[in-house]
């Protein structure tokens, strides 16, 4: 037997102690030890940050300027991957020292861009982090809050969206800080930062806006160029009067920055707010001459758009493969110089096309108006008010609401608005009575479309949410507006939403009547199919995505309807196509009650067009200026004579007819209602004639009988010379009207 054996399970004598000893700890010595340990935690957490810093801040050397991106030119073709559109050409930078910079132009960027910049460290820790998680998370990218982030990010970084390439810039922004001058950094980035119209650097920025050096820049001039570093591709003036009175405001608060920290001319800056400097015209290069350069520049827009940087643009040597067909780009040309009044020149007769393929979305040709290096205006992106061509939207409307084809509506001129205001009237004040809406369509009749919205439960609401389905963008852009048009300036919901007195570009109304081609499937319109960089590595490639925007039986409804406008009513020059069409014919009057644009609007199943004529600035005075401003006349024989060359060729295919969509009517008193029969006509027994008693004359004793023959005669019977029918005079056929 083994002395000393402990029994299983029996604590021994010091166990005993220790647990009788041992008392639980309180929830604050719990505390306590966390907090404790936590400290530790953090404090090891931060130095190693610290090194980590440390370490990145001294193996991270500031590099040399990286001019190499501008080595390879980026190359753009047709639709088929084949022809070559054209090409983007670099401008080379032109570096200037410091001294050499007027010192209106350094002041102004500094208004404009970082006020604090002689003071600050050159770095915005907040913004860094508020820009970081917000790229990280897919959302808009945010950019350098000061000039050396700027600077930093333009020289020596890539466009990733990261926390990491932000975490890079705010070490090189540090190092750039300690190493060089506040003078060595504006000069450097004023030598780098893009300026829009290909020019990087102050130099090549006074050249190509206003044909001078930098060091001959002036206060206006200079406060111009600072406003438009802010969206150097939205607010170039050469785009139109709509982006100047943009560029305007930011041009204003550049020079009022100026004024509030004392860096302009005393007294200068009150008179030079008034207006933006003069931009002269300026000689662009040959390659972009004719239509080449409007759709480049669409192209670059559209680039940006889709997250691709200038750098790379210019000088990644990118293949971009386009929507645009040859054949669909001289269609629009060929036919638009076709049609074109004798002696209406571009600079004045502005006239736009735009081509949409029905199921895709895709811009196959378009006509901006003027050579590009006469003008930089794109009327098929800029547009015009779109008159009556906007009824179509407002009847799928109607449809959608409950009502029918055969329904009817006040076709009397004027018509009167239950609120009061200017009434409605017809084109000619003519009054048609009630109309169907076959008919309203038919024959454009402006006061049964009001009628009919008016009928309609929140009704113009309810058209334009139509028409932004269909492919019309809303007033406001989601996004700033680059290659194809994102708002529709105007589009409000006023009675009058139908008659067009919105600003829409050819472009997208091309595409809205596209999805009436389509059947009521939609697609968003584009021009960028696929883009492929250096390596072979595709950057982008377009998925189709489309959407039911009307049943199939509503836009059949509204297709018929088109269908009679050319068939009878004021599109019937489109006939000429000889092919199953719809349209619409549509003007439009401004504030002061002239007509400011003349448009048609058509479709085949493989294609649809819009045509636009403007004059001047886009909305000024047709009327008795062109020898006939109806949408039924120049517009649609454009568009017939554009369509004909482009579907050259092709199968001619048929449109479906009406299906008479029923619904239930959203008010009263519109049913059509059938006319009574004629009343049966009474038949009248025949009566007899009355019997005349004439006295008979009395004739004189018959001659006595003869033997003789009477005498033969030689004179032959007269006869009734034939009738030459006389042809009718020719009269030209006159112009259709809206």
């Amino acid at each position: 037997m083994v002395q000393g054996k402990r029994k299983s399970g029996a604590p021994t004598k010091r166990s005993k102690s220790r647990t009788k000893d041992r008392t639980p700890r309180t929830w604050k010595q719990r505390l306590k030890r966390f907090t404790i340990w936590g400290l530790i935690a953090c404090v090891v957490m931060a130095l190693l940050g610290a090194a980590g810093f440390f370490i990145a801040y001294r193996s991270i050397d500031i590099p040399k300027p990286n001019a190499e991106y501008l080595t390879e030119t980026t190359q753009v073709y047709y639709s088929d991957g084949k022809g070559k559109l054209g090409q983007f050409a670099v401008q080379k930078r032109d570096a200037i020292d410091y001294d050499e910079m007027p010192q209106t132009m350094k002041d102004a960027v500094v208004a404009a861009e970082n006020q604090t910049f002689w003071t600050d460290n050159g770095l915005d820790p907040k913004g860094i982090l508020r820009a970081a998680f917000s790229n990280a998370q897919g959302n808009a990218t945010q950019g350098a809050s000061t000039i050396t982030q700027q600077y930093v990010k333009i020289l020596y970084l890539t466009q990733e969206r990261t926390w990491k390439r932000k975490l890079k810039e705010a070490i090189l922004s540090l190092k750039v800080k300690n190493q060089l001058s506040k003078q060595e950094v504006l000069e450097g980035y004023l030598n780098t930062i893009y300026f829009g119209r290909g020019a990087y650097g102050i130099q090549a920025a006074a050249q190509a806006y206003f044909a001078k050096n930098a060091a001959d820049l002036n206060l206006k001039q200079s406060a111009a160029l600072a406003a438009i570093l802010n969206n150097p591709n939205g607010l170039d003036p050469a785009d139109g009067e709509d982006v100047a009175q943009r560029l305007l405001g930011r041009y204003q608060y550049v020079l009022d920055s100026m004024d509030k920290m004392g860096t302009a001319p005393a007294g200068e800056v009150s008179q030079a707010r008034e207006a933006l400097p003069k931009f002269p015209q300026i000689k662009q290069s040959a390659q972009y001459g004719g239509q080449r350069g409007h759709a480049l520049t669409m192209v670059r827009k559209e680039l940006i758009r889709l997250g691709f940087s200038e750098q790379e643009i210019n000088g990644g040597g990118l293949q971009v493969t386009t929507t645009f067909t040859k054949k669909a780009m001289t269609a629009a040309a060929e036919g638009v110089a076709e049609q074109r009044p004798e002696g209406f020149g571009p600079k004045q007769l502005h006239v736009a096309v735009a081509s949409v393929e029905p199921g895709t979305g895709a811009v196959r040709g378009f006509y901006g108006g003027q050579d590009y290096l006469e003008s930089q205006i794109n009327w098929a992106v800029a547009g015009g008010q779109a008159g009556s061509t906007f009824k179509p939207f407002a009847l799928a409307a109607a449809i959608e609401s409950g009502f029918e084809l055969k329904d009817t509506f006040d076709g009397n001129s004027p018509y009167d608005l239950p609120g009061g205001g200017r009434p409605v009237e017809n084109q000619g004040d003519r009054s048609y009575g009630r109309v169907n809406l076959i008919k309203a369509t038919q024959d454009s009749i402006n006061t049964a479309y009001i009628d009919m919205t008016l009928a309609m439960p929140d009704g113009p609401k309810q058209i334009i949410r139509t028409a932004n389905a269909m492919g019309i963008p809303p007033a406001e852009p989601a996004s700033p507006a680059y290659g194809i048009p994102t708002s529709s300036p105007g589009l409000q919901p006023n009675t009058g939403v139908a008659l067009g007195s919105q600003t829409v570009s050819p472009i997208n109304m091309a595409n809205g009547y596209a999805t009436i081609a389509n059947r009521g499937v939609a697609a968003e319109a584009y021009i960028i199919e696929k883009v492929v960089d250096r390596d072979g590595v595709v950057r982008f490639d377009h998925k189709l995505a489309t959407h039911e925007a009307l049943s199939e039986g509503i836009s059949d409804d509204v297709g018929y309807a088109l269908q009679q406008v050319v068939k009878a009513g004021s599109g019937s020059a489109a006939l000429g196509l000889r092919r199953p069409a719809g349209g619409k014919t549509g003007t439009a009057t401004n504030g002061n009650g002239e007509v400011s644009s003349a448009w048609f609007v058509g479709y085949t199943p493989q294609l649809a067009t819009a045509v636009m004529y403007v004059r001047g600035k886009g909305n000024e005075q047709l009327k008795d200026w062109l020898p006939s401003y109806f949408g039924g006349s120049y517009p649609a024989e454009t568009w017939t004579a554009v369509m004909t060359r482009a579907l050259e060729g092709e199968d001619v295919e048929s449109l479906p007819g009406a299906a008479y969509v029923k619904g239930e009517a959203p008010s009263d008193g519109h049913e059509y209602v059938p006319p009574p029969p004629p009343p049966p006509k009474k038949t009248k027994k025949p009566k007899e004639p009355k019997t005349i008693k004439t006295q008979e004359p009395e004739l004189p004793p018959p001659p006595p009988p003869t033997t003789e023959a009477p005498p033969p005669t030689t004179e032959a019977p007269p006869t009734t010379p034939p009738v030459t029918p006389t042809a009718p005079a020719t009269v030209g056929s006159p112009r259709v009207r809206d």
